[in-house]
């Protein structure tokens, strides 16, 4: 005689802190090379190695003034970082309205958002790192390029 099969368990959902771990875990990777470019001004010659780009064309590439961005935004000064490079302030901005909503969901175990990167928008993200690269090389886009110093 074979006896009635038994239900499997429910599975047990992740506590809240394992639920954190992950965006916790980006936040220390993202946060600390912040904190130590907050810390060491890239507006000081010497502390950073020179765009390969610029050394080699002329040309600022899309993540030239990137660290100054960086560093002006860690320091509250909105208005330098987005004449060092634009581009890194939108992404950061995107970046952490992204990261909370990966939070949110962690905290509360809802679904984590998430991005679908394919062909047609990886094709888009070229388009637009090459559209800012020459725009801010030319004379009518002047203001998107760094300071030079």
């Amino acid at each position: 005689m074979n006896a009635a099969p038994q239900p499997s368990p429910l599975p047990v959902p992740p506590s809240p802190l394992r639920r954190l771990a992950r965006p916790l875990a980006a936040l220390a990777a993202v946060g600390l090379p912040t904190l130590y470019v907050a810390g060491v001004d890239p507006n000081t010659p010497g502390h950073y190695p020179t765009c390969p780009v610029l050394s080699a064309t002329g040309w600022w590439c899309p993540g030239c003034g990137g660290l100054r961005a960086v560093h002006a935004l860690t320091h509250g000064e909105l208005t330098a970082a987005v004449h060092d490079n634009l581009l890194v302030v939108v992404l950061a901005v995107v970046a952490a309205v992204l990261w909370v909503g990966w939070l949110w969901a962690a905290l509360t175990g809802g679904k984590a958002p998430r991005i679908n990167v394919g062909a047609a928008r990886t094709v888009l993200l070229v388009l637009v790192l090459g559209l800012f690269m020459v725009l801010r090389n030319l004379p009518a886009g002047a203001a998107l390029a760094p300071p030079v110093g």
